[in-house]
């Protein structure tokens, strides 16, 4: 009897061994798992710290174009997965309306008529003048813009602007905007703002002040260069943000360029080949802290048809070339998500060379020598 328990015990401890060897052998797999486990995770972490970073230091865009595109980059995934899903086609609508007081020591046909000798004057004719926003002193309904946007496919996004007055209303802005080319690059296609500068793609609705400066209603004129054509932009893969863009326009800008051609007499001057504006442009900026820095530089150049024949003081016409050139600086610091403190300018400096029309006391229309004119300001 002694022998058989004493067999049971060393059986049971046997057992016992065996039992405890193979729960340290499970226990030791459980822990290389955790360990890769742990491993695969930080792994993920990493990659998922490094996309955020790399999307918090992407610079917000300044074109508003660029804007929509990445606000509406979410929302066009779905229907890349579910095409005929049409609730992703929906646009967005807004209206705005500008509205301003003003008040100032000059009559509102004196402060039409209100001119610079050579360099820029009041028209006129047909009862219009260059005064455009806030025209009358007192209160001024200056507009209404209905601003329209929507996806048409996986490809193109769509865009039209159009403004109501009290005296009508226009197409001023329908245009497509690519989504997907690679390598950075977009395409636009339609009648735009021209990118030239800072000022001039921008509504005045989003101005910091009331009356757009003095050069740019000279060179540009009172709806700034707003022309049908094509864009291509290319944002480097750079840490800051770099844009560099290129168009060709119709160039029917009234101020420095145009199209058509005039004739009266014996002078006769041809329409100019279209497209007939080339602009080139390059755009940055950087943050340092809550303070925002962004610059550009911009050129164009085309033919110019300006013809100013039916003006009933000093009528004249000019043919010829032009060479726009723009440098715009902004900086900008942020107080708060509303406050902020802006401070911003543009340079401009035009040269065109052609010639000049004239009438003589005879009233015959005459052109002057092959001249140059160059002009500039802030």
């Amino acid at each position: 009897m002694k022998k058989l328990a004493l067999l049971l015990g060393i059986f049971s401890l046997s057992f016992a061994q065996e039992s405890l060897e193979e729960l340290k052998r499970q226990l030791e797999e459980q822990r290389k798992i955790i360990k890769e486990l742990e491993k695969k995770i930080e792994a993920l972490e990493k990659a998922q710290k490094g996309q955020e970073e790399k999307k918090a230091e992407r610079p917000l865009p300044a074109d508003r174009s660029l804007q929509l595109r990445a606000k509406y980059d979410d929302r066009l995934k779905a229907y890349q997965i579910t095409p005929l899903r049409q609730t992703a086609f929906l646009p967005d609508i807004a209206f705005i309306v500008d509205t301003s007081l003003v008040g100032r020591n000059r009559k509102d046909e004196e402060y039409k008529s209100l001119e610079i000798p050579g360099l820029f004057h009041a028209h006129k004719h047909e009862g219009h003048g260059h005064a455009g926003l806030n025209e009358k002193r007192g209160f001024n309904l200056n507009y209404g813009e209905l601003y329209l946007y929507a996806p048409v496919d996986p490809y193109f996004d769509l865009y039209a602007t159009i403004p109501f007055s009290e005296e009508g209303s226009e197409l001023e802005e329908a245009y497509a905007v690519t989504r997907g080319l690679p390598f950075g690059f977009q395409l636009k296609v339609g009648k735009f703002r021209s990118s030239f500068g800072r000022l001039n793609a921008q509504h005045p609705h989003t101005w910091d002040f009331a009356t757009q400066p003095l050069i740019n209603k000279v060179f540009l004129g009172e709806d700034g260069l707003v022309e049908k054509g094509i864009g291509l932009n290319w944002l480097a893969p750079t840490p800051f943000y770099l844009l560099f863009g290129a168009e060709v326009l119709q160039g029917e800008n009234e101020q420095s360029f145009g199209t058509d051609g005039f004739e009266k007499g014996t002078v006769k001057v041809s329409d100019t080949r279209k497209p007939n504006l080339y602009v080139g442009y390059v755009k940055t900026s950087f943050d340092i802290g809550n303070l925002s820095l962004l610059a550009g530089l911009s050129y164009a150049q085309g033919k110019a048809r300006i013809n100013h024949l039916e003006d009933e003081d000093n009528p004249h016409a000019f043919a010829g070339k032009t060479k726009l050139y723009g440098l715009d600086l902004t900086a900008r610091y942020q107080i708060d998500s509303i406050r902020y403190i802006s401070l911003q300018g543009e340079y401009m400096y035009r040269d065109q060379k052609g010639i000049r029309y004239n009438f003589d006391q005879n009233s015959n229309l005459i052109g002057s020598p092959y001249i140059t004119k160059k002009q500039g300001g802030f």
